[in-house]
């Protein structure tokens, strides 16, 4: 777990000097700006802010796992194993993912006006309104990284396959019905129209749980592949 940590903060560090972390984050600000005025309902603003950290955190991964040089990330695969180098990468893009979804949430309460839509059956308060949307922008934040996992390297070694692999899951993950984000997503919708607010404990879970089954395999292709 040590080696794991060391390689999270290695990618980390690596992200932020590559500069790759700021378009992103740059289309994420650009599309909140655009998406929520001041003084709209907060279920509502959270429902649009966790969708589109969902392709935001996958756009994170391929540019975690792109910022390396391929000699330097030969030699790290030499020394540690490829596995453990892709998990700490797949680490790193989820930090970077929680650490916008806190700050999308904050940001949202600074500048939402009432909790529901003016038409909503009750004021279902601005604690579980919070706990709704940081959950729900945890669920699109774990399936970001699925969705970027699953549609680049080691699955998918050539780049341009895998831009395009990486935009269909994400937005696969958005729409599918039955998918945890959708539901959380909706979920929030719906609590806008209706004041009742449902905290996404199960899609969370489910969440998490795909999250740790593809890292893993995904780490494991990565050590059969060297890559």
């Amino acid at each position: 777990m040590r080696r794991i940590g060391a390689l999270t903060r290695y990618h980390l560090e690596l992200l932020v000097r590559s500069h790759a972390w700021l378009p992103p984050f740059l289309a994420y600000a650009l599309l909140l700006v655009i998406g929520v005025t001041q003084g709209d309902p907060l279920l509502g603003g959270l429902g649009l802010g966790a969708g589109a950290l969902l392709p935001v955190s996958a756009w994170y991964v391929r540019a975690v796992l792109n910022a390396e040089p391929p000699a330097s990330r030969a030699c790290l695969v030499a020394a540690t194993g490829a596995a453990r180098v892709h998990l700490g990468a797949l680490l790193a893009a989820l930090t970077v993912a929680l650490l916008l979804a806190v700050g999308e949430v904050a940001a949202l309460w600074w500048v939402s006006g009432a909790v529901a839509d003016a038409g909503a059956r009750r004021d279902p308060g601005v604690g579980p309104a919070l706990l709704a949307g940081l959950l729900t922008s945890v669920v699109c934040a774990l399936l970001g990284v699925v969705a970027g996992a699953l549609g680049n390297r080691p699955v998918l070694l050539r780049s341009p396959y895998g831009i395009l692999a990486t935009l269909g899951l994400a937005a696969a993950a958005l729409v599918v019905p039955g998918s945890p984000a959708n539901g959380a997503v909706s979920g929030l919708v719906t609590a806008a129209r209706t004041g009742l607010v449902a905290v996404p404990w199960p899609e969370l879970l489910f969440a998490a749980a795909l999250l740790t089954a593809v890292g893993a395999g995904t780490a494991a292709l990565a050590g059969r592949r060297a890559e």
